[in-house]
């Protein structure tokens, strides 16, 4: 049985730690190794390893700290992106096994190029190419390969709980409630949401199922996303749609 307990991390990251019965754990993305480090010794934990999504340093910065102090510590993470301290790259298709349970490996590109994904015992770490109501910002891919990575992401059975990086979930309802206006279940959502902020929680994780009913992202062949962007896109083909609802929402 793996327990995930999120580590809040500088402004709105979310660092996750996957814990076992036995007191070790595994964590992703590790920004920052101080936060990190107090939850392993308030619960005397092991750390087995860490798992990597893509190099920006709010997801890197601490492996070298976390590494001086649990030496024996595996670092796993893509291949082909410049990321000092990975023991071990993996790319689409290989699997990790953490206390257990197989984890598979998604290639994701489009926030970066090298993104990767672990998806396993029905949980997805997605790092920052899905947000709930939203995705990430493309800084190096392209709009197609962001759209067929969410695609890939989508196609995951529904009651996939979904561990993104950051607690953008409230910003991102604000665009996705312009952009889809009539849609009420954005509309619930929007009220669960406020309700849990306003009480210092966390939105996370969410599900693949609330995903695709709430987010315009996951949403680009619906009429309702198509006519919301009908003034900003080339065509009418979905990748189009999407490319120029993040567009948008780049300026929201």
């Amino acid at each position: 049985m793996l327990t995930v307990k999120s580590i809040p991390a500088f402004k709105d990251n979310y660092i996750w730690l996957i814990q076992n019965p036995d007191n070790h754990c595994v964590v992703v993305d590790p920004g920052d190794a101080t936060p990190v480090l107090e939850a392993i010794e308030k619960d005397n934990l092991i750390l087995d390893a860490i798992l990597i999504t893509h190099h920006h340093h709010d997801h890197v910065g601490g492996i070298s700290e976390l590494k001086r102090r649990f030496p024996a510590t595996k670092v796993v993470g893509p291949n082909d992106e410049p990321i000092p301290g990975i023991t071990r790259p993996v790319e689409d298709g290989d699997q990790v096994d953490i206390f257990g349970e197989r984890f598979m490996v998604l290639s994701v590109p489009g926030h970066t190029l090298g993104h990767i994904a672990y998806v396993g015992d029905e949980k997805l770490f997605c790092g920052d190419t899905l947000f709930s109501a939203g995705c990430g910002r493309i800084f190096e891919g392209t709009p197609a390969q962001m759209f067929n990575s969410l695609q890939k992401l989508a196609s995951l059975p529904d009651e996939t709980n979904v561990y993104c990086a950051h607690e953008y979930t409230a910003s991102n309802l604000a665009f996705a409630l312009v952009a889809e206006q009539d849609n009420a279940h954005l509309q619930r959502y929007r009220d669960q949401v406020n309700r849990l902020r306003a009480n210092g929680q966390s939105t996370l994780p969410t599900t693949l199922s609330n995903e695709k009913l709430i987010n315009p992202f996951l949403r680009c062949d619906q009429p309702s996303i198509k006519r919301s962007v009908a003034d900003k896109a080339y065509d009418n083909s979905d990748i189009e749609t999407f490319a120029a609802l993040r567009r948008w929402k780049d300026e929201f």
